[in-house]
C-alpha cells in the first residue's frame, strides 16, 4: 500500500514548512504533497492532488479554516479533515466536529501528538481500504445482489436492449442459463379493477403461484415487471409451445380461485433466437390486449386473435432502433455493425420483395425524422437525387441495399457530430462573452453562467477547460487582471476602485489575487509605470 496523501493548509508558509518538518511523514504512512496558503487556493490544489488528510488553520484570510472544510467534504466526502487552531475556543471545536473533522488540536503543535493524530488517522484510512478490498465481504454482497442482476438481464433481453454476445456473457456471468433453441413469452396481468386494490399483492402471489405451478419439466423464467408477471419459457422443440399455452391458462384459472382476482395472459408465437424474446414480448402484449373482447381468466395466443404474421415478421423495430442509436451515439463501426445485423437477417429471412420495400421506405421515414430533430431536412441528404420510391425500387440486391443505408446513415452521423461540435464550439464563444460582460460583478460564478446557458456545471466545466486549456475561475481570473492592468495603465483610480471595478469586493484579496499574477502588488505596478514614462 502506498503513502497517504497529506495537504497542509495555513496562511504562514513558516508554520507550514515547520508542521513539514516536525514529523518524519513517511516513516508513519503518509506524505506531503501540498501546501496552500488560503482556503480558495487549497480548493484549487485539493481538486489536483485529491489529499486523503487535509491539515488546515481555522483562521486565514478570504476563506477560513471552517468554511474550507464544509467545501471540501461536500465535494471530497473521504477526505480527512485536520483542524488546527492557536484559539482554544469551544464553538470552533463543536464546529470542527459538526464538519466531521478527525482531529481539532491546537497551536503551538507539538511533535508527538501530531504524529498520534496522523497514526490514528492512518488506521481509519488503512480500516476504510482493508474493508472495500475485503474480498469476502464483495463476494457475498455480489451473491445479495445477484438475483436483483439477474432479473436486469432479463428485462434487457425482453426489451431487446442486450445483444446476442453481451446476453451470453451475463448469463454465464450470473449463473442463468438462457441457451435453448426455442423461446415463447406469456405477459400475465389481473384484470384493471383488481390491479387497482392491493396490486402489489396480488402481483407477488401471482408471480409465486406461477413459480409453483410450472412444471419441472418445463425450463422457466420468471419475473415481476412493472405489475405483470412475465415467464419466458426455454423450449427444445417447438411442439412445447402447446403445453406451455396450456400451463399459461391452468395458472389464469388457479388465480381466479386462489387470488380471488380475474387474471388474464397474453401468450406469444415461438421465436427461434434469443434475441428475438423481444419481439415475442410485444406479441405477448398485443395479445393480452385482446382481453377487452375476450372473457377472462384465460391465456390468449397472438395467433387466434391476429393473422400469421408474413415474412415481413423479423424485419422488427429493434433493427431500425440499433441503427438510430449508433448514428446518434456509436462509433462508425458500431453503426456499420447495425446496419450489417440488419442485411444479415433479410438475407436470412429472405423476404417478399414488396415487404422489403415497405420496411425500407419504414427505415427512411425514421431516418429523416432522426435528421429532422436536428433540423437537416431531406433534401439535404446527398443520396436523395429522386423520388424516394425510385430509389427504392431501384435497389436490386443485398449489396446496394446496404450501400442506400450507409450512405444516408453516414450523412445523418457526420451532420450530428458537426452539430455537436459547433453546438459546443458556440457554449464556449457564449462563455466566453458572458465573462466579457460580466467579470464586475463580485457575484459571477460558474453556476450563474451554467444556469444561463442552461448546462450543468459539470458538463460544462469539462469542456470549458477542454477548449480554454483552463477553469472557470482561472479565466475568470485572468480577464480580471488584463482589465486591471489596463485601468491601472490608463486612469488614476485608487486600487479599491479598481477593484471594485474588476469585480472584487475585498482590495486585500485584490492586491493578493494580482500580485499573485504579477508578482507585484498593484500600487508597486503603477509606480513603475509611472517611473518608465
Amino acid at each position: 500500500m502506498g503513502l497517504y496523501k497529506v495537504m497542509l493548509v495555513d496562511d504562514e508558509e513558516e508554520v507550514r514548512q515547520a508542521i513539514e518538518k516536525r514529523i518524519n511523514w513517511e516513516e508513519i504512512g503518509f506524505e506531503v504533497v501540498a501546501g496552500a496558503e488560503n482556503g480558495e487556493d487549497a480548493l484549487e490544489k485539493a481538486e489536483i492532488f485529491v489529499p486523503d488528510v487535509i491539515m488546515t488553520d481555522i483562521h486565514m484570510p478570504f476563506i477560513d479554516g471552517l468554511t474550507f472544510a464544509k467545501m471540501i467534504k461536500k465535494s471530497q466526502p473521504a477526505t480527512k479533515i485536520v483542524i488546527f487552531s492557536g484559539y482554544d475556543e469551544f464553538e470552533y471545536a463543536k464546529e470542527a466536529i459538526r464538519l466531521e473533522a478527525e482531529e481539532y488540536i491546537l497551536k503551538p503543535i507539538d511533535s508527538e501528538e501530531l504524529k498520534k493524530v496522523f497514526l490514528r488517522i492512518k488506521e481509519r484510512l488503512d480500516d476504510e481500504i482493508d474493508k472495500r478490498r475485503n474480498e469476502e465481504r464483495l463476494r457475498k454482497y455480489y451473491e445479495d445482489s445477484l438475483p436483483l442482476l439477474k432479473e436486469q438481464l432479463l428485462i434487457g433481453i425482453l426489451e431487446g436492449r442486450i445483444n446476442k454476445s453481451s446476453i451470453e456473457e451475463y448469463s454465464t456471468e450470473y449463473g442463468l442459463s438462457m441457451e435453448s433453441p426455442f423461446y415463447a413469452v406469456a405477459v400475465m396481468e389481473p384484470a384493471g379493477s383488481d390491479r387497482n386494490k392491493n396490486s402489489q399483492v396480488i402481483s407477488v402471489s401471482l408471480k409465486q403461484l406461477a413459480e409453483e405451478n410450472l412444471p419441472e419439466y418445463m425450463n422457466c423464467r420468471v419475473i415481476n415487471y412493472l405489475g405483470s408477471i412475465i415467464v419466458i419459457a426455454l423450449l427444445n422443440k417447438t411442439d412445447e409451445h402447446g403445453h406451455f399455452l396450456g400451463v399459461i391458462y391452468r395458472i389464469c384459472k388457479l388465480a381466479s380461485r386462489m387470488l380471488d382476482a380475474a387474471v388474464s395472459a397474453g401468450v406469444s408465437r415461438v421465436a427461434g433466437n434469443i434475441t428475438d424474446i423481444s419481439i415475442a414480448y410485444k406479441e405477448a402484449q398485443d395479445a393480452l390486449s385482446y382481453r377487452v373482447m375476450l372473457e377472462d381468466n384465460q391465456a390468449i395466443y397472438i395467433k387466434d386473435v391476429e393473422p400469421e404474421i408474413n415474412d415481413t415478421r423479423g424485419l422488427d423495430e429493434s433493427y431500425i432502433e440499433r441503427i438510430i442509436k449508433s448514428i446518434k451515439i456509436g462509433s462508425r463501426e458500431e453503426l456499420e455493425e447495425a446496419i450489417g445485423e440488419l442485411i444479415s437477417f433479410v438475407i436470412k429471412s429472405a423476404p417478399k420483395l414488396a415487404n422489403l420495400r415497405i420496411y425500407l421506405i419504414h427505415l427512411y421515414i425514421n431516418l429523416v425524422k432522426l435528421a429532422s430533430s436536428y433540423e437537416l431536412e431531406a433534401s439535404q441528404l446527398s443520396t436523395i437525387e429522386r423520388d424516394i420510391l425510385e430509389e427504392i425500387y431501384a435497389i436490386n440486391s443485398p449489396d446496394e441495399m446496404r450501400e442506400w443505408i450507409d450512405n444516408i446513415c453516414m450523412q445523418i452521423r457526420g451532420y450530428i457530430r458537426k452539430e455537436r461540435l459547433d453546438s459546443t464550439k458556440l457554449m464556449v464563444e457564449k462563455a466566453r462573452e458572458y465573462i466579457k460582460d460580466n467579470f464586475s460583478n463580485p457575484d459571477v460564478s460558474v453556476d450563474t453562467l451554467c444556469n444561463y446557458l442552461g448546462v450543468s456545471p459539470t458538463y460544462f466545466s469539462s469542456i470549458f477547460k477542454k477548449d480554454t486549456g483552463v477553469s472557470f475561475v482561472t479565466y475568470l481570473t485572468n480577464v480580471r487582471m488584463e482589465e486591471a492592468v489596463r485601468l491601472i495603465e490608463s486612469t488614476a483610480e485608487k486600487s479599491y476602485v479598481i477593484a471594485e471595478m474588476v469585480g472584487y469586493e475585498d482590495p486585500n484579496y485584490f492586491s493578493y489575487v494580482f500580485k499573485k499574477a504579477y508578482g507585484i502588488s498593484p500600487s508597486k505596478y503603477r509606480n513603475r509605470q509611472d517611473n518608465n514614462i
